[in-house]
């Protein structure tokens, strides 16, 4: 009987055109509904929903959230849920974040299949937006860039849980531990982590999220962070969103090559984060390798190589090495103080 049941199920393809069809706005977020996952990951909507019920403190209130009846009347009269039939019953709606929750409690090989089928069509899709760049407003393009980081990170925060990537973001596995088991995510991520279009690069001998490398090093600042880097961008500004209050940071770049910075970009971000102390220098059109220092002329001083500028990070086989040597980037630094402020272009 077992059998027959599995062979039952019907397994709904992962695509962009399903998630598009199955993605609604509500209360400004971009959800999906229970009845639509629950099909995906072969579950009945009771089931799926008990799972969630059995696990509510994974889910805070922006990452699932149950419809209102005037919510539900708005999607119907915009024939958008023609699959809800008569149902008098309220979903359940998931964001994004929401989504990869589901994917450390629902069990079984068809749990594990759609959730990595999932995880790369969201990818695919948010490359094709950031490939398409010119295509859309600079100001849409920057919160995209921040929703996609802020995704990414979510992801990087589970996977480091479970495979201990990295010392450096034990902060971060401390925070999960009580909410994601090391053996939940095993598979889907052991996968994931082999996916050749992920961004990973090394860090001290071990491969790493290139985003969350770059958040973890810059969070360890205590009074000042300075990035050396002739190639700047949107995803640079990412990484530097969740740094220290407090801290001093300067990029010091000549904001070469293509799609650089602008200003309406720098600008936007100066105002979604106006507690991030950020400045630009220029470099002087001498430097070829990428550094970034921490806490420049105190004890607490540290240096890190970085193989490729952050904006690229883990697009080509790269690497981040710390460099103990610190006293001979002083007069570097120096000099680099002393350079006039970095101009972006409109």
């Amino acid at each position: 009987m077992e059998e027959d049941k599995k062979e039952e199920i019907k397994i709904v393809k992962v695509t962009e055109e399903l998630i598009k069809a199955k993605t609604y706005e509500v209360r400004g977020y971009k959800v999906m509904l229970d009845f639509d996952l629950a099909k995906i990951y072969g579950y009945s909507t009771k089931a799926f929903n008990q799972q969630v019920k059995n696990n509510s403190e994974r889910f805070a209130s922006d990452f699932a959230f149950k419809l209102t009846k005037e919510e539900v009347n708005n999607l119907r009269s915009k024939n958008l849920t023609s699959s809800w039939g008569g149902s008098r019953y309220l979903p359940n709606a998931f964001t994004e974040q929401g989504i990869y929750m589901l994917m450390t409690i629902l069990k079984g090989d068809l749990a594990v299949k759609q959730s990595i089928d999932l995880v790369r069509t969201f990818k695919k899709m948010k490359d094709y937006i950031l490939e398409n760049r010119e295509l859309i407003g600079k100001r849409e393009l920057l919160q995209l860039s921040m929703e996609t980081a802020n995704n990414r990170i979510e992801i990087s925060k589970i996977n480091s849980d479970m495979i201990s990537i990295e010392k450096q973001i034990s902060d971060v596995v401390e925070g999960l531990k009580d909410v994601v088991t090391k053996s939940e995510l095993a598979d889907m991520m052991n996968s994931f982590i082999s996916d050749d279009d992920e961004k990973w690069l090394m860090f001290n001998a071990k491969f790493s999220s290139a985003d969350e490398v770059y958040e973890s090093i810059y969070r360890q600042a205590k009074s000042s962070i300075y990035v050396v880097d002739n190639y700047i961008g949107l995803r640079t500004l990412v990484h530097l969103k969740n740094s220290p209050t407090g801290v001093n940071i300067i990029l010091f770049s000549d904001n070469v090559g293509n799609n650089k910075l602008h200003n309406i970009e720098y600008t936007d971000f100066r105002k979604e984060y106006p507690t991030v102390k950020l400045s630009m220098k220029k470099t002087g059109g001498i430097f070829h390798d990428r550094f970034i220092v921490l806490d420049y002329g105190t004890a607490d001083e540290r240096v890190f190589l970085c193989g490729a500028s952050s904006k690229d990070a883990g697009a080509r086989i790269t690497s981040i090495v710390e460099d103990y040597g610190t006293a001979k980037y002083n007069s570097v630094i120096a000099g680099l103080l002393k350079n006039s402020p970095l101009v972006l272009p409109k």
